[in-house]
This record gives C-alpha cells, sequence and structure tokens, in this order.
C-alpha cells in the first residue's frame, strides 16, 4: 500500500502500525504536527479517529479500481488537549488499488489532504455570522 507520503506499506505493517499512524504520517518537522505518529501506538492511534467511511462514486473496475471516498465522524471526545466540539470531522480522498487475475489486491494508494481533516478537530467551525462579522470584508460584513 502507499499513500501520499510515499511510504511503500505492505498489509502486515498496516496492521502492526496502525492504519491512522500511516495515513496521517507526515515529512513535516515534529515541532509542527498535530498529530504525530511517530509517538502514537496502535491503540492509541486508534481512539480519536472512530468514524465512518464511505465510498462516494466508482470511476473505474477491475483489474484497477478507483474511488473517491468520504471519511468523517463528529468530534465527541477530547483531542490532543482540545475539548471536543461536537462538529463534522471529514475529509475525502482517492483510493486506486490493482487486482491480480483471483481480484486479490496487489497494490493500493491513496489520495487526500490530512492537513484540514486534523485542523478540525483544534477548533469548532465558526458559524457563517460570526465568520462574517470578523471579515475585514465590507461584502462579507454586509456593509
Amino acid at each position: 500500500m502507499t499513500q501520499q507520503v510515499r511510504r511503500e506499506t505492505r498489509s502486515e505493517g498496516v496492521t502492526a502500525m496502525g492504519g491512522y499512524n500511516l495515513f496521517l504520517a507526515t515529512k513535516m518537522p515534529p515541532e509542527h504536527r498535530i498529530y504525530d505518529p511517530d509517538l502514537e501506538s496502535l491503540e492509541s492511534s486508534t481512539t480519536p479517529f472512530l468514524t465512518s467511511f464511505e465510498v462516494l462514486d466508482v470511476y473505474s473496475g477491475p483489474p484497477m479500481g478507483v474511488f473517491k471516498f468520504r471519511h468523517w465522524g463528529y468530534m465527541e471526545g477530547p483531542f490532543k488537549g482540545h475539548p471536543p466540539h461536537g462538529h463534522l470531522v471529514e475529509f475525502f480522498g482517492v483510493r486506486v488499488f490493482h487486482v491480480d487475475q483471483d481480484t486479490k489486491v496487489e497494490k493500493a494508494e491513496f489520495f487526500y489532504e490530512r492537513g484540514n481533516f486534523l485542523a478540525s478537530f483544534l477548533s469548532a467551525p465558526s458559524t457563517s455570522a460570526s465568520a462574517a462579522s470578523a471579515s475585514g470584508c465590507p461584502v462579507m460584513r454586509g456593509d
């Protein structure tokens, strides 16, 4: 399996390290990470991300399958010292997989943006009224 950081991992490695630790890996310096998979165990990595996964669109079928997905949930517990806000947290991505003649997955690739997903755990999304009043734009403020 390959993901955006370009770390190729066999399924046994994903099971050992935890899928979230693999999917949220980054080359960003540790002091700038919202979530640091290098410091998380398999157990600690699954607790904050009890979310749903759904396939939104299927673009092609075997032997190379491509689909768009959404991974989402509501922040109902604390995250790295930040209190729960109860709002939706989600990210979208694309998965490309290759199967052999027995339809066994030989290779899987994931493409997604993890930053906005992690940032959504840090504070509740602003309402449009408060965002508009805080804006310096006269159109957004309704001037």
